[in-house]
């Protein structure tokens, strides 16, 4: 991408884009679903703190304050223990994301996703669906967030190592569409698809299975195409990740991928300051907040969903032809703007009711800030960390970047150091470093050839 003297434009020779096949589709659709389970959890999490039979049972002390007569409705739902319920799955998702770097290497991409990570989730939606006290719906969110926090770490690594080069970005972005349609939908239909795809080729030659690794190359890049040459290039590149013996997580912290590191920290956590989980998790109650009544609140909202549905299809057709880059400086900038607007337009006294022309104006400014968050932040937080990383350190990069799961100073971010990955095959990802304005004096030569795999 020619984006002035910050970009780097880097040729993608070396690369085995293979066809588009009907394998790589079913394989990389169904690989995508990983994000129902996110997005099904935001979607139940929004959804029931403003249903009373829940808070009733669990939290009724809301249902007190909403009472009150002279109560700020924007303090309604302070309550430490509503943010216990909401925040305890972030907590064991982190925990769980650090811990699937070993278990990727360890047994794949694909068992980790969907088996191990499917299973945690559903023994966690079974013990909140009978949950009869808080201490069992807050155990209940400790294990969805461990297998989030699987699903999370393994299933955008497992989309960029997959994906032909040329439409990397456009499939990667799938796992934010479905993290957005889990919102409505049942989230196993990720484990049932499970058994329709392979690991990917990248993680069976790191586990040695040659024969598997050749196979699952002529099942995704096409029966007519000789894979031979990419499956001895990812044998070369995974010797040269077992010569070194040292911890994975030592080795990311070595001063020539401190480009990297910088990246999978900051990208991610830049993605929070955004404000988006408050709109993910909490739209139905901004919506009554403002003065909507409880249906039109929950209308609202799902009018909210689908409008960052769209825009993540539109990241999906573009994603590939503009760039990154490109895609989150727009992004970043809208989000900046309608943030500024929004907190004029709803900077009122918490005791009184905004008009109802200004509660659709908030919904349809949400709607714009939804839309530049679903073809910009959104998907590429899960995209960019998944493909910069050689394969040696690869899952453990990818570990820490969910980790991170914690405004427009983010676009400045990406505008002076992020370079365009853009159409560039994962063994050739090494030379945008050399290239690049700030990170070539982390790494040795021009072309970063010592910054290898």
């Amino acid at each position: 991408m020619a984006g002035g003297g910050f970009a780097v434009d880097t040729p993608t020779t070396g690369g085995f884009d293979g066809k588009l096949t009907l394998s790589i589709l079913v394989t990389c659709i169904v690989a995508a679903t990983s994000g129902l389970l996110f997005g099904y959890d935001i979607g139940i999490s929004g959804g029931v703190t403003t249903m009373v039979p829940f808070l009733e049972k669990f939290f009724p002390d809301i249902l007190r304050k909403a009472a009150g007569t002279e109560v700020n409705m924007y303090c309604v739902y302070d309550s430490q223990i509503l943010t216990l319920f909401t925040s305890s799955l972030y907590l064991a998702g982190l925990v769980s994301s650090l811990l699937a770097s070993r278990v990727t290497t360890a047994i794949g991409r694909r068992r980790n996703t969907i088996m191990l990570g499917g299973a945690v989730f559903l023994a966690g939606g079974a013990i909140n669906g009978g949950s009869e006290n808080i201490t069992m719906l807050i155990l209940g969110r400790i294990l969805l967030g461990f297998g989030v926090g699987f699903t999370n770490q393994a299933a955008p690594l497992y989309l960029s190592e997959i994906a032909p080069p040329k439409w990397r970005g456009a499939f990667n972005t799938g796992f934010q569409f479905f993290l957005g349609v889990g919102v409505w939908s049942l989230q196993q239909v990720m484990t049932i698809g499970a058994f329709l795809i392979t690991d990917t080729p990248s993680s069976l030659v790191e586990r040695g299975k040659i024969d598997q690794a050749r196979k699952a190359l002529r099942k995704v890049r096409g029966s007519t195409i000789d894979v031979e040459p990419e499956l001895e290039e990812l044998i070369k590149w995974s010797e040269i990740a077992k010569s070194v013996e040292q911890e994975p997580f030592k080795t990311i912290f070595e001063r020539q991928y401190r480009p990297h590191l910088v990246l999978a920290f900051a990208i991610p956590f830049f993605q929070q300051l955004t404000g988006i989980n408050i709109v993910a998790f909490y739209s139905p109650n901004l919506f009554q907040s403002v003065g909507l009544g409880h249906d039109a609140a929950l209308l609202s909202a799902i009018i909210l969903g689908l409008v960052n549905l769209a825009s993540i299809l539109i990241s999906t057709g573009i994603v590939d032809r503009f760039g990154r880059r490109f895609l989150f400086i727009t992004g970043g900038i809208m989000i900046l703007r309608l943030s500024a607007v929004l907190a004029a337009v709803t900077g009122v006294h918490g005791t009184k009711d905004i008009s109802k022309g200004n509660a659709i104006l908030v919904l349809v400014l949400l709607c714009l800030y939804a839309a530049g968050f679903g073809w910009s932040w959104g998907p590429l937080t899960w995209l960019i960390p998944s493909e910069i990383f050689p394969l040696k350190i690869r899952t453990t990069g990818q570990s820490i970047a969910v980790a991170v799961a914690i405004h427009n100073m983010m676009t400045f971010f990406v505008l002076f150091f992020l370079p365009e990955t853009k159409g560039i095959p994962l063994e050739s990802m090494y030379t945008i470093w050399g290239k690049h304005w700030f990170w070539r004096r982390f790494v040795k030569g021009e072309d970063g050839q010592d910054n290898l795999p």
